[in-house]
């Protein structure tokens, strides 16, 4: 749930500052995951402008490259490989993936491995198994490939909000200040950040220059899940394989 209410009706184009809007209009700002959590498409079902934070620098061990699904054993990594030799510190638009590994194959197969029951595997496997289908000569940028994967995954949930790029935008500083050169740039005045936000941005920045802080609480519900006992905060991917169209837009409160 957000804890501050309000009513959002997206706009079509995120260049239009939306000058005849009476209510907020609000940005959510992330890293360009790997197949993220349900929580990632729960701001983006509540935003006005979603940007992909794409020139800040890659984190190696983050979710940006990898994130849990649910086996037999309990949670286990899918992990995208990357090159990173002599490329520390580089901005996440940068990264590129390793496709001399066959990782692709070895995702969709262990998806296979662990969804192939699941009462909706056919159709979401359906769904992402053309992203996987990499040229191992080419180069592949992690962030392209993250976003074209959420992108296609928001538009089968229906919850498209106009999508940027941060490295699309002129804008620079860190943390807070980051956060709201991104806001102004976007025509936003306000901004839905996860409880975590709490630990680093500076509200007091944002209400000085009239920018409203709104923070989202959250958390998955208990759904059917294969193997067991319930886990929380899988892929998003797990939720789709179990609940589907309909199931995972419940979970969302869409």
């Amino acid at each position: 749930m957000v804890t501050q209410s309000a009513t959002i009706t997206p706009s079509r184009d995120w260049r239009d500052p939306l000058a005849h809007s009476t209510g907020p209009i609000i940005a959510a700002i992330h890293q360009p995951n790997y197949i993220p959590w349900l929580g990632y498409f729960y701001k983006i079902s509540r935003a006005h402008r979603f940007v992909f934070l794409d020139s800040v620098s890659y984190s190696t061990g983050s979710f940006t490259n990898r994130n849990a699904i649910k086996t037999p054993a309990g949670s286990s990594w899918l992990t995208i490989p990357v090159l990173k030799s002599g490329r520390s510190g580089q901005p996440i638009r940068d990264v590129e993936i390793n496709n001399a590994c066959s990782w692709g194959r070895k995702h969709l197969s262990t998806l296979k491995s662990n969804y192939g029951r699941a009462p909706f595997f056919t159709k979401i496997f359906t769904l992402l198994e053309p992203h996987y289908d990499l040229n191992p000569q080419g180069r592949t940028f992690l962030s392209e490939f993250n976003i074209g994967l959420i992108c296609a995954i928001g538009k089968y949930l229906g919850i498209q909000a106009p999508y940027i790029r941060s490295s699309q935008l002129n804008i620079s500083g860190q943390k807070t200040e980051l956060l709201l050169d991104i806001c102004r740039a976007i025509g936003a005045n306000a901004y839905l950040a996860g409880l975590g936000g709490k630990a680093y941005q500076d509200d007091a920045k944002f209400e000085e220059v009239g920018i409203t802080p709104i923070y989202s609480s959250f958390s998955v519900q208990p759904y059917p899940q294969l193997f067991g006992e319930f886990l929380q905060n899988m892929s998003v991917v797990d939720v789709l394989m179990n609940c589907g169209y309909e199931g995972t837009r419940r979970l969302l409160g869409l």
